[in-house]
């Protein structure tokens, strides 16, 4: 019941987080680059309910974006499972108290995800390398999800804990006669 709930609250902030990338942020840019609040999320997820739920929720947010404001459906998607792949992996490795190992952590998430997609979206489409451009794309976004990080952080700790112990927690029933 508990895992039920935390995949409808989970729902609903994709929700609102679509919501604020699609409006909200249209307002607050830098240099006409927005954040990214869906690595984020699905780095949270990796990183407190495991590799598992992190690839299938990076996944399954991946389509509906696809389907929603992507270009081609599967590129998104592709990169959030890795993300949550990530998210899942880096677990084990690192603390996730420490304000600055998030940090690092939404970092490398940012310049994996939007390396990989740019590169994917080059052999797919033929596009030409445009290092400048996208340098600045990458620069300003990891910036931003910096900056969103740092604001969100204690709210963070505490849904994703709360999550940690629904989903990692061994429920072992004894039996006493």
């Amino acid at each position: 019941m508990k895992k039920t709930l935390i995949f409808l609250v989970l729902f609903i902030v994709f929700i609102i987080i679509y919501f604020l990338q699609m409006n909200f942020f249209n307002w607050f840019t830098i240099a006409g680059e927005k954040p990214n609040l869906f690595i984020i999320l699905i780095l949270v997820i990796g990183l407190f309910a495991g590799k598992t739920i992190g690839i299938g929720t990076g996944i399954i947010a991946g389509i509906f974006l696809d389907l929603f404001i992507g270009k081609s459906v599967g590129i998104t998607s592709i990169m959030l499972g890795i993300v949550g792949f990530l998210g899942g992996y880096l677990d084990k490795k690192f603390s996730k108290d420490s304000r600055i190992t998030m940090i690092l952590m939404v970092i490398l998430a940012t310049l994996i995800y939007e390396v990989g997609k740019y590169g994917i979206y080059i052999i797919k489409d033929n596009m030409p390398l445009e290092i400048g451009a996208f340098s600045k794309l990458l620069f300003v976004e990891i910036i931003f999800n910096v900056i969103l990080t740092i604001i969100l952080q204690p709210l963070i700790k505490k849904a994703g804990y709360y999550m940690e112990n629904i989903f990692k927690s061994k429920n072992i029933l004894t039996r006493y006669f």
